[in-house]
């Protein structure tokens, strides 16, 4: 297909044809212009969960206006002598601000923002211990008001700061981004917060980066967030021209078309610096659209670049690079490789770091669009409550019998234990054998609730990259619970070709979570919680049927790992 509009390019082989009709379709159906309209029919017949969740189409050029009051805050602390900020939220709210972290930088006179998205103790523990309470702000942040985690953070935190500052000045210390009459906002007025920013209600926690959710912290990192938006209204314009020529529907057309039939469905993100960190965005925006009614494109994030040879015929690259970009690490000339090789590759070029604003709104352009190809609604979550609804019934256990549902190991081996092993001989066969009932076009999920720190990832990193090259599978990797808001909605709803490999950990120490803000009273723990969540998501696959194992790494979760890794060897 070539040059097909600047900085986008694709080599797409005998896929070409198939994606020209495509585009083709879209456009004889006017699926741009219906989009646009607010036509829930161009995904389903019926409004539920599409007619209130359009409302990323027009925020970037809306967000306009809420940028005086976003910077009065920013001004506030910063005047005031904060210097570090810590978001407290899941999936929707969290990834955003992340990216914006990594990309931007903290401009001078800032503050630098954290994000913590794990219930692990450890993790929880770490920013309490490296950050000076009294010049943090805390950004509250959930759609629903109501997210578990988030509110588990938040009440740990208060009690912390009216500790350090007292209780007539905690709430200054705390922001909230949530949606209007959300149980959150009520909280944020009952404990003082110094603002709280009530969001666009009509767009769902996934495509929320030019929101509220995402701009706030973007501004607290120092931003330019009117820079941004204008990046993203040009890309909105853009993505108004017919589909042959609308750089969402282009993206949309190639990886739906080639996903259809599970032909090529590992969508394989290479994004060179300072956009490596876009992919786990990208990854919840894809997987929680498209993983639902037995089909779904998984994306593949943070994956080290392979060899052609390294992969089999189920992918379709994209490389994301910019005019900024220094060395790549050899990322580039490993795609041409893989285009020489036959494999599909999209080339997205930005015009430099502020083209992150408008990626952001052709990613979900392009996921509405993958969307209308597939069949199914781009803005539900159907199987996500599942997980959810299972670590709620082992916490209620836990509070009536004072432990969690715990079922017996199959093996148990030099302090790791095995569930679900099968009859394999000794802990080197167990995920060995796992592995071995494995089909082609199958991916492997590497289900992490253990500490993330750097080791760990490593340690899951070199885990992942063994698997892919010996058995040419697509692998994932994470951390828990913080990709039951990513991917767990494609893990239950796709068609049913993932392994699940889930580790557990006993934390270093556990810390109790205030049952109020202020409140003393607690009957939870940050490390009950966590096993709760895994224990939940486990049962949850294993009710939809998917092939699953669990390691629980004892206290030695880096050697426990490695161990296993001298098995796969």
């Amino acid at each position: 297909m070539g040059e097909m509009i600047s900085h986008h390019s694709a080599s797409l082989g005998e896929y070409g044809d198939a994606v020209e009709t495509r585009l083709k379709e879209l456009q004889n159906q006017r699926v741009i212009e219906r989009v646009w309209e607010g036509d829930h029919t161009v995904w389903k017949p019926e409004p539920e969960e599409i007619s209130n969740r359009l409302g990323w189409l027009r925020i970037a050029e809306a967000m306009k206006e809420a940028l005086p009051e976003i910077k009065g805050v920013v001004e506030s602390v910063r005047s005031e002598g904060y210097t570090h900020a810590l978001l407290l939220g899941m999936g929707g709210s969290s990834l955003a601000p992340e990216v914006f972290r990594e990309v931007f930088g903290v401009r001078e006179g800032y503050l630098d923002l954290a994000v913590l998205d794990s219930t692990d103790p450890d993790a929880v523990l770490r920013y309490e211990e490296s950050l000076d309470l009294s010049r943090t702000l805390f950004v509250v942040s959930t759609k629903s008001g109501g997210t578990v985690e988030t509110f588990s953070f938040f009440k740990y935190f208060f009690n912390r700061v009216v500790g350090e500052v007292g209780p007539e000045n905690a709430g200054r210390h705390f922001i909230a981004i949530t949606d209007p009459g959300s149980g959150l906002a009520k909280t944020a007025d009952a404990c003082g917060f110094r603002a709280t920013f009530l969001n666009d209600p009509n767009i769902g926690g996934r495509y929320s980066a030019l929101s509220h959710f995402g701009l706030v912290p973007a501004a607290l990192v120092g931003t330019d967030v009117d820079r941004l938006l204008e990046r993203a209204t040009e890309m909105a314009r853009q993505c108004r021209s017919p589909a042959s020529e609308n750089p969402g529907a282009l993206l949309g057309a190639v990886i739906g078309e080639l996903a259809r039939f599970r032909e090529r469905d590992k969508l394989t993100l290479l994004a060179v610096p300072p956009f490596d960190s876009f992919g786990a965005w990208a990854e919840q925006l894809v997987a929680e659209s498209t993983g639902k009614e037995g089909v779904g494109i998984l994306p593949i994030t943070g994956e080290p670049v392979g060899r052609p040879e390294d992969y089999s015929d189920d992918r379709v690259f994209v490389h994301l690079s910019s005019r900024e970009d220094g060395p790549d690490d050899g990322i580039s000339a490993a795609v041409e490789e893989l285009a020489t090789a036959g494999h599909p590759v999209v080339r997205l070029r930005l015009r430099d770091r502020y083209g992150l604003g408008a990626e952001v709104f052709r990613w979900e352009m392009a996921t509405a669009v993958a969307g209308h190809v597939l069949g199914i609604n781009p803005f539900d979550q159907p199987n996500v409550e599942s997980a959810k609804t299972l670590a709620r019934d082992m916490v209620e256990t836990y509070r009536l019998k004072g432990e969690l549902p715990e079922p017996e190991p199959s093996l148990r081996e030099g302090g790791i234990s095995v569930y679900h092993a099968g009859d394999c001989e000794g802990l080197a066969g167990a995920l060995a054998d796992f592995l071995a009932g494995a089909r082609q076009s199958d991916y492997v999920a590497l289900q992490a609730y253990i500490r993330p720190d750097p080791e760990t990832t490593e340690a899951l990193q070199r885990m992942r990259v063994l698997i892919r090259d010996r058995l040419q599978l697509a692998t994932t990797v994470g951390y828990g619970p913080r990709f039951l808001h990513s991917t767990g909605q494609l893990h239950k709803g796709d068609g049913g070709n993932g392994l699940f490999i889930q580790f557990t950990a006993d934390p270093s120490q556990d810390l109790a979570i205030p049952d109020e803000p202020g409140s003393t009273g607690s009957f939870l723990t940050f490390g009950i919680l966590e096993r709760a969540q895994a224990l939940g998501d486990g049962r949850a696959l294993e009710k939809a049927g998917r092939r699953f194992i669990r390691f629980h790494l004892g206290e030695d979760v880096v050697g426990s790992l490695e161990r296993l890794l001298e098995g796969l060897s």
